[in-house]
Formats: C-alpha cells, structure tokens, sequence
C-alpha cells in the first residue's frame, strides 16, 4: 500500500516536470531532464517490486504465524515506539476457549520497561496498548485479554476460508523465504571398501529429507557424498588385488563381497610383515598417481559404488559424489594458506593449527609430509565456501563429531573464508541407532547390522503385516508389491524422522509397522482412506477442481474450523524446521492433522447415504474439499519425508 502510494506520488510530479519543461519556466532543462528520469527508474523499480510481491503471494502460502507476528510487531512498534527490538511471541493456541492464536508479548516488555527505563507497568495494561494499535487487517476477527496479560487471537472464518480455496486451486506452495540461497548438504557419507551399516541411516535419510525441504522451498541445493574413498587402506586393498587378480589391468576381476576382501587384506596387513611393507609402497605409487595403481583404485571404489546405489535405490536417494580424493590437490594451497597468514605451529615435526576456544589443535601435515582428515576437510570446507559460494552449508553427521566439526568451522571463521553473521554454517548432529536392548544396534553374533540386510528384513515384515490384514485377497499383485515397499520403506524412514534427531533411538519393527499412534503405518493407511471418500462418492478430480473454483468452504461446525486451521499451519511448521532443522516437527504435525482429520470426519458427514438402501442421497462438497485439502497437505509432507504413499492398501 505504501508503494502503490508513493507511484501515485511519483506520477503526479513527474507531470509537474513535463508542464514546468512545457511553460519555460525552469532556467536548467537539462536539470529537470535528469530529476525527471531519476523519477521514472523509481517508478519503474516500484512498480516492478510491486508485481514480484503480487507473484510471491500467488507462488507461496501465507504464514499466518508470520502474519500475526507483523501486525503485533506493528502494534507494540506503535503503542511503545522508544522501545529497541521489544520481545514478539506469537504461538498457537492449545485450547479453543483461547482462541486460535495468542499473542504473550506483554510479559516480557514489562521486565524491558522495568529494566530499560525503570517503569513498572501491569502486563494487562500493556496488552491493553498493543490492543488498541493494532492495525487494520483481513485476518483478525476480534482480540481478548486474558488472565495477566495473554492476548487470544481469533481468526476471521471468511479469510481462513479463502486460504483454502487458494490451496485447491493452486496446490501445495512453499512458504515465502526471500532470496534463493545456494544450499550444500553434505550427508550420507561411507567409506569405499566398507559395506553401509545402520550407522549410515540416519545420515542418509536425514539429509535426504533436508534437502527435499530446502528444494520445496525454492533455494539451490547441491546433495554432497563426502565419500571415504582415498587414504592408506587404499595401499592393503591394491596390495590384495594384484596378488588375488594379477591380470586385473586387462580383465575385470570379479570381487562378490567387498567386505570379505577388505577383511583379507586387513589381515594379512596385520600379521605379515612382506605384505605390509608392500601396502605402504602402494600407497605412495596411488598418491603420485601412478596410472596402473589409479586403475587398482577406480575397480575398487566402483565395486562399492554399485552396493550403495543399490541402497540408494531403495531409499529413493540422490547425491553428487564428491569423496576425499576430490580435494587431493586442493590441501597444499590450504596448509600454505594458513602458514601464509601465520596460524601454522610445528610440533614434532607435525604443522598443526591451533583455533581460539578449542584445545585439540588440527593437525594440518603429519611429520612423513602426509596429510589428515583435518587437512581433508578444510579443503571442502574451503571449497564450498570460496568456489560454490555456499550460504547455507549443512553437514548431517554424528554427534560424535561434533568437536572435530566445530574446531574446523571455527578456524574456516579465523582464516576469513566466511562471516556466521552472512553464512550459515552448521553441523547438523544426531544420535546413534539402538536396539531394543538400548544398546547400539548389533546383529546377534555382536556385528554391525548391513543396511541391505535390514531393509531387506523390512520387505519381509511388511508384506506378512499386509498379509496378516487380509490385503493379499484384495489388492492386486502389483497394488501388493507397490504397497509393500512403501510400508517397509516409508516405516523405517518415518521411525527415523519422528524422533529428534540430536537424541538416540530405538530401533523396532514391531513398533514401527505399528497400524496405530505415531507411525508411518497409521498415516499411510490413514492418507489412503482420506483419499477414497471422493472416489467411493463417484467425485472425480475434474469435480472437485471445478468445487474448488465456484464453493464457498463453509467452516462453522467446530471441528471443520480446528482441521482447517490445521491445514494452513503448514508454512509455519516448514518455516521453523528451515530455522532449526528438527524435522521430527514434521512428523508430529502430519499426526496431528491425521488426528484431526480423524475428529472431523467422525462427527461432520462428507458424504450421506440411505441407511436402508446405502444409497447416496447427499454429497457436501465443502466437506470433501477439506478432505482434499488434507490429503494435499500429507501427500506433500510424505514428498518431504521421502515415503512414497499408494492409492490403495
């Protein structure tokens, strides 16, 4: 509104400038030549910022959170205008007599007043202020003040209404997030020569759902694989090649189990002494890339490539492989960089880095001339930062590194490669996988659990759920498989990502294929039942586009308002795991809406029926397109989550 004003203004004295020109009465014409174009670039530049928010607003979903924070940040700007970023607080409400929102602003700027300019004045009276400021709005139906101070926010019905029109007949859309950022999510992560074990899991689905959220979002991502594929086991494992393939240049040598044969040559590293003098002489061959024992290295590390994509695969998992070696030649320039400026200390030969605030230095060169992992992930860090010019980095990772992460962020911040205040640069950590005796996860033997083995062991699971239920006499054998892998899948994933993520958890198949509580199993079945309630009242898509266009959602039963609430926190959720990466929100949001769709569906009728005959005698469309609204909203979730939902099941 201010802009559109300021363009009426704008105009106006630009046709002042054309009548001054025209009447002779200015002594500069090239003056006013010059004011007069200044004005139409600032014209022009508002007009257009203008059209781009109108196109935001038709791309992205309103955050009414968001919303109701602007106008209360508004009205305390207004009713106390001396006060320096006054404390906003704007949550939902968890009772309905507590209206929709509150706002709880009021509390703290007491202790500000209090402090800042020693006034002592009720929490009451200052809701009462910020009340009375409140700006003209479309969202807002009336406000309460309540108990000391809370301020209960209830919505307009008409505009809650229209947001869900606009959802039917514009889909899901991300909330608005400003400028597209360039994202680098580097997780996943194993080591060639080793098989993924459930420690993988978690890093794996993690960052996969991160990324997806951050790609709905509308920003840049780049899915790095920071693979374990260089360094010295590389010397055994050669050393083992040429004696069990010697013809391996010119005949493809046909490693099975990778696993086995790292294990071989490990052992013989560790008890023959010939052998081992040999691996440490294919090391420096391979470091100097010599071209037959670069060829070695390559077979080897594609013999594992295939075993991850196969898990990829299953997991509908994509990354841009970018392992350790990629950065080989990039560690030189970054030791000399930090000896250059004068970070650089040599302490028994090793040149290591001492960063302010952390007492294990990095050790940057060994005292063979070697480098590290420290070294190794400088150089990515650097890379990402200085030539993918990254804004946000992301490294999904274990806990267990946390202080190795933090000591080499903090010495990327020391050297100047980036400002935490311009980029974001975080270690998104997480606990480990536990069994259900809540010790790490183990096979019985005492081994780590293989990733293949277990999901292979949730193929098995879910399809004796399925058919333990029946599903096999009526669904097809295809409608069977395809509902299979997205319970087996979509469960191990869902257990996952419903935890928070800086805790352990307990793995469990029982409680994960669970068809009741929290559970990927319930929402699935839930979604699909949601799902048939249009087909089953013979309403096609075609149908409730054209509902969607010319209905009017009527809201005023209480539990038709409570799901449609629901339905449009959406933006808000998202907009907070953007911030704090916890998507464990995510799934406690879908169950909620499951429930409450649930709540809605027992007590409001979408679809009436005759009780002697069944025959549907009335269809309340408005009710059906809250069923549609919903099922958009989950199938969206479940895209962010990578669980794959089936029509039938």
């Amino acid at each position: 509104a201010f802009q559109e004003n300021e363009i009426k203004l704008l105009t106006a004295e630009i046709e002042r400038l054309k009548n001054f020109g025209c009447l002779g009465i200015s002594p500069s014409l090239e003056g006013l030549r010059d004011e007069n174009a200044k004005l139409k670039y600032r014209l022009n530049f508002l007009q257009k910022s203008i059209q781009e928010e109108r196109s935001k607003t038709v791309q992205s979903m309103i955050n009414i959170n968001s919303c109701l924070q602007e106008i209360f940040g508004a009205a305390i700007q207004a009713a106390y205008p001396d006060l320096e970023n006054p404390p906003l607080v704007v949550t939902p409400s968890q009772q309905p007599k507590f209206g929709d929102y509150q706002c709880n602003s009021a509390m703290g700027i007491t202790q500000v007043l209090l402090k800042t300019k020693e006034q002592k004045v009720s929490p009451r009276e200052i809701a009462e202020k910020i009340s009375k400021n409140i700006p003209a709005n479309e969202c807002i139906e009336k406000v309460e003040i309540a108990g000391p101070g809370f301020i209960n926010v209830h919505l307009r019905k008409d505009f809650v209404s229209k947001q869900l029109s606009s959802l039917l007949m514009n889909g899901v859309q991300p909330p608005a997030v400003g400028r597209r950022k360039k994202v680098v999510v580097d997780f996943s992560s194993p080591n060639i020569a080793k098989e993924m074990h459930v420690g993988h899991l978690r890093s794996t689905i993690i960052g996969e759902s991160m990324c997806r959220l951050f790609e709905f979002a509308g920003y840049n991502v780049l899915r790095l694989n920071h693979l374990g594929d260089w360094g010295t086991q590389f010397g055994m494992l050669i050393a083992h090649l040429q004696d069990k393939f010697p013809d391996y240049l010119t005949v493809s040598p046909p490693i099975g189990d990778l696993q086995a044969f790292y294990k071989e040559s490990k052992r013989r590293f560790d008890t023959e002494e010939e052998f081992k003098k040999r691996a440490y002489q294919c090391v420096v061959l391979l470091q100097s890339k010599n071209p037959d024992f670069i060829k070695a290295w390559e077979l080897i590390c594609d013999v594992s490539r295939k075993e991850f994509q196969k898990i990829y695969n299953c997991l509908d998992i994509t990354l841009v492989e970018r392992g350790e070696s990629f950065y080989q030649e990039m560690m030189k320039d970054v030791v000399k960089e930090f000896e250059d400026k004068g970070f650089v200390q040599v302490d028994d030969g090793r040149k290591i880095v001492f960063v302010p605030g952390f007492p294990v230095p990095l050790t940057v060169m060994k005292s063979d001339g070697g480098y590290t992992y420290d070294t190794s992930d400088l150089a990515a860090l650097r890379h990402r930062l200085c030539e993918e010019k990254a804004d946000i980095l992301i490294y999904v990772v274990d806990s267990g590194q946390s202080v190795h992460l933090q000591t080499v962020f903090a010495a990327g911040q020391m050297i100047g490669w980036y400002d935490p205040k311009v980029t974001r640069v975080t270690h998104a950590a997480f606990g480990v996988v536990l069994g259900e005796d809540k010790k790490k996860f183990k096979t019985r033997s005492g081994d780590t659990v293989r990733l293949i083995d277990l999901l292979e062991e949730g193929l098995k699971r879910a399809m004796d759920k399925l058919k333990d239920k029946e599903r096999d006499k009526v669904l097809t054998a295809e409608e069977l498989r395809a509902a299979q892998t997205s319970v087996a899948f979509g469960c191990i994933k869902y257990a996952d990502l419903s935890h928070n993520r800086l805790n352990d958890y307990v793995f469990s198949f029982d409680k994960m294929l669970d068809d009741r509580g929290n559970t990927a199993a319930y929402l699935l079945y839930a979604f699909t039942r949601i799902r048939a309630i249009a087909r089953l009242a013979n309403i096609d898509e075609e149908m409730l586009r054209k509902a969607a266009r010319e209905e009017v959602l009527i809201l005023d039963h209480e539990k038709e308002w409570k799901l449609g609430k629901c339905i449009l926190r959406f933006p808000e959720i998202l907009q907070k795991i953007l911030e704090d990466l916890l998507l464990h929100t995510l799934c406690d949001y879908l169950y909620e809406l499951a429930t409450t769709f649930t709540e809605f569906y027992d007590n409001c009728y979408c679809v009436e029926k005759d009780r002697q005959s069944g025959q549907i005698v009335k269809v309340n469309m408005w009710r059906l397109l809250l069923c549609e609204a919903t099922a958009t909203i989950m199938a969206k979730g479940f895209d962010i989550l990578g669980i794959k939902p089936v029509q039938r099941m």
